[in-house]
């Protein structure tokens, strides 16, 4: 990955966080914050279509970029790992993975595009839940408590 993408991931995650902040959302690149970056994705798209006057209703795949950044950026800082992409082609920003400790590959931006375009199914919470990491584990056994 060139410095630039590199720059681009981190200074993405940070504008989303001040972005989702300021819009009433955690975003402190806690593993609990996933929850805000869930609720903000079914607020603001519903199954692959921005809802009008959201805040995905412009600049959409800047948006998911950033959103996908800070869900990586929340996932390195809780359990270690460095960025990768290939090449420099027109899908290196929707293809960059990050790298875990454990070996495996994650690729962030694809998830929260996934989780856009087919909603609550592909959740934000579940997928931090399957990685591991702690608030979103106890944030998943709660959610199925309560639909239990």
């Amino acid at each position: 990955m060139t410095s630039s993408h590199l720059d681009d991931v981190h200074g993405s995650a940070r504008w989303m966080a001040r972005a989702l902040n300021s819009s009433g959302y955690k975003a402190d690149f806690t593993p609990g914050s996933l929850r805000d970056v869930e609720r903000f994705m079914s607020e603001h798209g519903d199954h692959g279509t921005a809802v009008a006057g959201g805040l995905l209703a412009t600049d959409l795949g800047p948006r998911l970029f950033a959103l996908g950044t800070y869900v990586g950026e929340t996932v390195q800082q809780a359990l270690g790992g460095a960025w990768a992409a290939d090449g420099d082609g027109p899908t290196a920003g929707v293809d960059i993975a990050l790298h875990l400790p454990d070996g495996s590959i994650i690729r962030p931006v694809q998830r929260v595009i996934k989780r856009f375009r087919n909603g609550p199914e592909d959740s934000i919470v579940f997928y931090g839940a399957a990685l591991g990491l702690t608030d979103a584990s106890t944030d998943l056994r709660r959610w199925f408590r309560r639909r239990g």
